[in-house]
């Protein structure tokens, strides 16, 4: 079923002539004018007369949704074909648009449907504001897919947050409170616009390739392992040093910062008791393996809170050891929904930076709160997106924000922003946190993702027993931060391909920073005999991940190939070079799709350009042979 949402100030239809399959109404349906109605477009397709029940409950679930969201008075269901290709026959059409009207009515919204099978005009007033249009496929469940939808087990707190009434504002960098709905985009706010949208519509489902998969595979990064499940990616070699080098960046900023790395299980018991109990707290879906022989079932971990909580439980812990981070960077699991996996954006097996924090109190909690907000902006410049390149948001309960110092608090982080920013206010808390943030990147779809993210957890000290001693002698329970400072390692990765989509979609040459990029200088000589001069300037080049283009090929051929890899630097060696010891090399930086900037540089003044792009940023060795005539290809074509 294919829906379309209009909000409106006001809708008439009159139905002008019958066709073939029109049903018989009565003259007061023929023309009417219905005010302030959020209007749906409905298309009824072939693949819905398989599971009208299940069709029916979805879409009238979307429309409840978007019907709250808008804040209309009634709902208009108006056939229209023109949306699908693949329509279902007109007696099944007319019976599913029945029941649906039936079902809202059952919900107790006042709905008017228009006759199914006429000929009719219509005059539309949409109201304009960002929810105002809005698209929705619903798809019957079939095969595999249906099966594993029946028998998922989702956590309380997930099914909480499916059905959460939460209320959406902006706040300025003055710390005015704004409601959406009075809130006026600048242009330079269109992907906070879009933000808000993905957010109030929470549609996770992806209809579209979005370009980073192109991308990751034709650069070799990564793809699909079609023998595993959906979710699980194979990472070739430039794919695994990219992969190695942010995850040493992650580890070595958090190192700075003074927490302690562990390393705990990826697989637990759900018999444990204060594991069953956070299951339900933990809005995320599960790994599970069935128990054999008596034994309690098992899960995947799907963060790395529950191990380093059951540590710091059995911890002798003293306030002067406060506050203590404990960090950890290894794989977790969850089991995201089919429609939702694409690429390196949403996997159902990723490497996740957790960190957690045990403060004294919530005074000492939102002190570190502020400066790992602060650091983890600090991570995401260094990693190669600025403030520009993400949306900041903040989500809190009412009851932390009633309080004076807090509302002081969060005006404060807005301010650090220096940007509006996205808020969320639940009136009740259906989680362990009572506030979070996100920094969330927005991709070429308009789909919104979150990076680095901090919650203060309220709930798990308690659950898991972990307790201090403060300097009266007496125990005490901490308060728990969360930090993931880049967030996952691979959507790190997605949204930087994302984001070199973007700059090419500008007019910028696309690329990847200076630090990540798995060939930082390609030397292409000219001919063969040029070759020992580049052996001979290899060795001042240590340090730097050269790679030299020795193949059978045309110079411009080569000269493509490395525009093609996104290679940052590029020199060309012929006679002229080798007889004045330099080289000529090609910035990709500097240069765009009209200009290519090209400067002459000695070896050593290349190498001095290098190294100061990549200062304090970890290195690792080539991920493959130097010689380009000795690599094997891991993407054909």
């Amino acid at each position: 079923m294919q829906l379309l949402f209009i909000h409106s100030d006001y809708m008439e239809y009159e139905a002008k002539e019958k066709t073939r399959v029109a049903e018989e109404i009565e003259d007061a349906r023929k023309k009417e004018r219905i005010e302030e109605a959020l209007v749906v477009f409905i298309a009824v397709e072939i693949e819905d007369e398989k599971n009208v029940k299940y069709v029916v409950e979805k879409a009238s679930e979307e429309a409840i949704s978007v019907f709250n969201k808008v804040n209309a008075e009634r709902i208009v269901l108006y056939p229209y074909a023109h949306l699908s290709s693949e329509l279902a026959s007109p007696e099944r059409s007319i019976e599913i648009l029945r029941e649906m009207e039936e079902d809202l009515l059952s919900r107790g919204v006042e709905v008017k449907r228009a006759p199914f099978g006429w000929y009719k005009s219509f005059t539309l007033s949409c109201k304009g504001h960002p929810l105002s249009e809005l698209s929705r496929k619903i798809k019957g469940r079939e095969g595999a897919e249906a099966e594993e939808a029946e028998v998922e087990k989702k956590s309380k707190a997930l099914e909480a947050e499916e059905k959460a009434e939460s209320h959406f504002f902006f706040m300025d960098e003055k710390g005015n409170l704004i409601r959406t709905a009075d809130f006026g985009f600048e242009e330079k706010e269109e992907n906070l616009r879009k933000f808000f949208v993905y957010e109030s519509e929470k549609r996770r489902e992806v209809d579209k390739i979005p370009p980073h998969v192109g991308l990751m595979k034709r650069l070799e990064i990564a793809d699909y392992e079609p023998s595993s499940d959906p979710g699980n990616l194979r990472f070739y070699p430039k794919g695994k040093m990219i992969k190695a080098l942010l995850e040493d960046y992650v580890r070595n900023s958090v190192a700075e910062y003074g927490a302690v790395e562990v390393e705990t299980p990826i697989m637990y018991s759900t018999g444990h008791p204060s594991l069953k109990d956070y299951l339900e707290r933990f809005p995320a879906r599960q790994y599970s393996m069935a128990g054999k022989r008596g034994k309690p079932d098992l899960f995947l971990r799907f963060a790395a809170c529950f191990g380093q909580f059951l540590m710091s439980k059995d911890m002798s812990i003293s306030y002067k050891n406060l506050p203590m981070k404990i960090f950890e960077l290894a794989s977790s699991f969850r089991k995201e929904k089919r429609g939702e996996l694409v690429g390196l954006r949403r996997l159902r097996k990723f490497t996740m930076p957790d960190m957690h924090t045990l403060c004294r109190d919530m005074g000492e909690a939102l002190e570190e709160f502020k400066k790992q907000y602060e650091r983890c902006m600090r991570v995401l410049e260094s990693i190669g997106f600025s403030s520009k390149d993400y949306e900041v948001a903040i989500r809190f309960t009412k009851e932390f924000y009633d309080d004076d110092a807090n509302k002081v608090f969060i005006e404060e982080l807005v301010r650090i922003a220096g940007k509006p920013v996205l808020i969320e206010c639940w009136d009740q808390r259906f989680f362990y946190f009572v506030l979070k943030f996100e920094f969330n990147f927005v991709d070429a779809l308009g789909k919104a993702s979150a990076l680095s993210t901090v919650q203060i957890d309220v709930e798990n000290a308690e659950r898991y027993g972990i307790k201090y001693v403060d300097a009266s002698g007496e125990e005490k329970r901490p308060i728990i931060l969360h930090c993931s400072p880049s967030g996952a390692i691979e959507r790190c990765m997605y949204a930087l391909l994302e984001k070199a989509y973007l700059d090419m979609d500008k007019g910028s040459l696309p690329m990847l920073p200076l630090w990540l990029s798995p060939t930082q200088l390609r030397i292409i000589p000219v001919a063969e005999r040029h070759l020992e001069y580049i052996e001979e300037i290899l060795p001042v080049l240590n340090g730097i991940r050269v790679d030299v283009d020795d193949r059978d090929e045309t110079v411009s051929k080569k000269i493509r190939d490395a525009g093609r890899e996104w290679i940052p630097y590029v020199a060309v060696v012929g006679d002229k070079e080798v007889e004045k010891k330099t080289l000529n090399v090609t910035i990709r930086g500097e240069s765009s799709k009209e200009k290519q900037k090209v400067a002459e540089m000695t070896v050593p003044a290349l190498k001095e350009r290098i190294e100061e792009g990549i200062k304090n940023k970890p290195f690792r060795n080539l991920p493959s042979s130097y010689r380009l005539s000795e690599r094997a290809k891991f993407v054909g074509g």
